[in-house]
């Protein structure tokens, strides 16, 4: 399991139909490979809504302060690797334990290998973030020829 720190790129915006698509259009012209989109309306505002994404390379950081995407201040990990049952139990137990409070966390599992983002308050949250998360043992190897 990888966990690294990551910035992410975030436009508030007001909540409308096309905002991501009108969001992410530069970000494609300009070449951008994004491995994180997350588009959402703030619950409270129900007349706001924000894009994050990640990574902005150099090439696509113009495209992006143009189309009104700036870096974020929220501390981001993404976490990938080996998907096995209950390891979101186990990293969500791995930071409680550590006395860490998450902003949230977007997880999707594609065949056997699994991504995550996971925002924190502080940089010394995701420091402590990243050690909790590292200290999680992976699974035991399966025994060949046994199910």
């Amino acid at each position: 399991m990888t966990v690294k720190n990551v910035q992410l790129w975030i436009l508030h915006g007001t909540d409308r139909k096309g905002l991501l698509a009108d969001a992410l259009d530069p970000l494609a012209a300009a070449g951008a490979n994004l491995r994180v989109v997350m588009g959402y309306r703030y619950p409270a505002e129900l007349d706001r809504a924000a894009v994050e994404v990640f990574p902005i390379e150099p090439a696509a950081e113009a495209a992006a302060r143009k189309a009104g995407f700036q870096p974020s201040d929220t501390p981001c990990l993404l976490v990938e690797g080996d998907d096995r049952k209950g390891l979101g139990a186990e990293i969500s137990r791995a930071l409680a334990n550590a006395g860490i409070n998450m902003g949230f966390l977007v997880a999707e599992t594609i065949g056997s290998k699994f991504s995550a983002a996971i925002g924190l308050a502080t940089g010394q949250d995701a420091t402590a973030a990243t050690k909790a998360i590292e200290s999680i043992r992976p699974a035991p190897a399966k025994a060949k020829g046994k199910k």
